[in-house]
């Protein structure tokens, strides 16, 4: 098993209404939408979250397609052909409670950037639930993207506005 690019695993908190506010070297960012209220709702995008649903619904490929587990390998691509991406990543952290589930992946050697991802629902006590998008992201530690991180952070504004609108009804 190959180590993550980073450390320290978990760092974006899927569990925690909140995290760090500050991580040496990476770029912090977090956000919540609302995505509607009630439970077919809360359901809906539970088990969407769960199975790479935000990814998927944006664009990318999940390899295997399978529900999130814990230290669990996955290979995301977007692109076609010779075009594509792939973004070789593990599951560090799952959260599946009555009010709040989501997980985070961690960055393995290959992937383009150096960090952590998380995509997380919850419930409010008033039944809206928000979907919440965290990252922390740096160069590569090695390799030709570490030279292309100016045009990574581009894609990254685009797909991050997509995963905001990834469960919307």
């Amino acid at each position: 098993m190959q180590a993550l690019t980073y450390a320290p695993a978990g760092a974006t908190c899927p569990a925690e209404s909140g995290w760090a506010d500050e991580f040496g070297g990476f770029r912090r960012f977090e956000t919540s939408v609302v995505i509607g209220r009630g439970e077919r709702v809360w359901e809906e995008a539970r088990q969407a979250v769960l199975c790479w649903g935000v990814k998927q619904r944006s664009g990318f490929r999940v390899v295997p397609d399978s529900r999130v587990v814990v230290g669990a390998e996955y290979r995301v691509s977007v692109g076609w052909g010779p075009l594509s991406v792939h973004e070789p990543v593990r599951v560090v952290a799952v959260v599946d409670n009555e009010d709040r589930c989501g997980f985070a992946y961690g960055t393995l050697p290959g992937h383009p950037v150096c960090g952590e991802e998380a995509f997380v629902v919850h419930r409010r006590p008033d039944g809206i639930v928000e979907f919440t998008l965290r990252s922390l992201t740096k160069p590569a530690p090695a390799g030709y993207w570490r030279r292309l991180f100016p045009i990574l952070l581009v894609a990254q504004r685009h797909y991050r506005r997509r995963y905001l609108r990834a469960l919307l009804s």
